[in-house]
C-alpha cells in the first residue's frame, strides 16, 4: 500500500519550506519501518522507490513544479529510472535524502536523487527521467522549465547521465518476447 500518511506528513513538515530554484537540494528524512524491509531484515528494493517519491514529491511542490502542472493541465511521469543500490538500510535505521532537479534534454527532465546514512555513506542513488504530459503527449523540457519560471542557462548534461540517456536509445522497444 502507498505510504499515504508519510507523504502527508512530509508536506506538512516542509508546508513553509522556502522556494527551491532548478538545481537547488530538497533534503529529507525518513526511517525504515518494519513494514519496508524485506524477508533479509533491511530496506525493500521497491520501498525504497517509493520512499525516493516522498522526496521527489515534495521537491516538486517547493520547485513549483505542482502549481506548474495545474496551471498547465499537465501531468508528470516517470519515463525510466537509473537507480544504484550501495549499502544496505536497516529496520529502524534512519535516512537523509537529498532530492534535485538536474538538467533536461528535448524531452525529458531528470531528478537526481540519494539515501545518506548517519555514518555519512550513501545507501543509493537514482536517475529519473520525467516526462510532462498533455493531451498531445509529452511536452518539451525546455517548455517546461521555462513555464515554472526559470530563465537560467541549460545545464550541461553531466556525461554519466549522458551516456545513459544514449544507452536508452539504443534499446529495443517493445523487447523482444520469448
Amino acid at each position: 500500500m502507498y505510504p499515504l500518511i508519510r507523504l502527508t506528513k512530509e508536506f506538512f513538515v516542509h508546508r513553509n519550506a522556502p522556494k527551491l530554484e532548478f538545481g537547488d537540494i530538497h533534503v529529507s528524512h525518513h526511517m525504515c519501518l518494519p513494514w519496508d524491509i524485506d524477508p533479509w531484515m533491511e530496506l525493500n528494493n521497491g520501498r525504497t522507490l517509493t520512499l525516493y517519491d516522498l522526496g521527489r514529491l515534495v521537491l516538486a511542490k517547493r520547485s513549483g513544479i505542482i502549481k506548474g502542472l495545474k496551471d498547465n493541465g499537465w501531468g508528470m511521469t516517470m519515463a525510466g529510472a537509473n537507480v544504484r543500490y550501495r549499502r544496505r538500510i536497516r529496520m529502524f535505521e534512519r535516512i537523509e535524502m537529498h532530492s534535485r532537479a538536474t538538467c533536461w534534454d528535448g524531452r525529458f527532465l531528470y531528478l537526481e536523487q540519494s539515501m545518506w546514512k548517519s555514518n555519512g555513506e550513501c545507501a543509493g542513488h537514482i536517475v529519473y527521467r520525467s516526462a510532462f504530459v498533455d493531451k498531445n503527449g509529452i511536452v518539451p523540457a525546455e517548455t517546461v522549465v521555462r513555464a515554472l519560471g526559470y530563465d537560467g542557462p541549460t545545464p550541461t548534461i553531466p556525461d554519466w547521465i549522458q551516456t545513459w540517456i544514449t544507452a536508452e536509445d539504443q534499446r529495443p522497444w517493445p523487447p523482444m518476447q520469448e
